[in-house]
């Protein structure tokens, strides 16, 4: 098998595909909830995660999460699993 070398121009292509991952308000999990589903699903830490659930709770969506589709649509099932209402939108 021969071995395919990326390029930094192959790496630039790909990275301007970027997809949003939306959370969206409800108004039946807690905030401890939400905070641990982001910390354990997205990466986040507890300050960006808890800031992220207020923003959220606010303003009724917030994007919590850039990068590839088929990254964040692997987290937006784990988060709808977990309860919490999210989809995967295409910048």
């Amino acid at each position: 098998m021969k071995e395919k070398t990326l390029h930094r121009d192959d790496r630039l292509k790909k990275s301007n595909e970027i997809s949003s991952l939306i959370l969206y308000n409800d108004n039946f999990n807690t905030f401890d909830h939400v905070i641990k589903s982001l910390v354990e699903v997205c990466g986040h830490d507890f300050i960006q995660a808890e800031q992220c659930a207020l923003i959220v709770h606010l303003r009724g969506s917030y994007e919590v999460k850039t990068g590839s589709k088929e990254i964040l649509s692997a987290m937006s099932r784990s988060l709808n699993a977990k309860g919490l209402t999210s989809k995967v939108v295409e910048t």
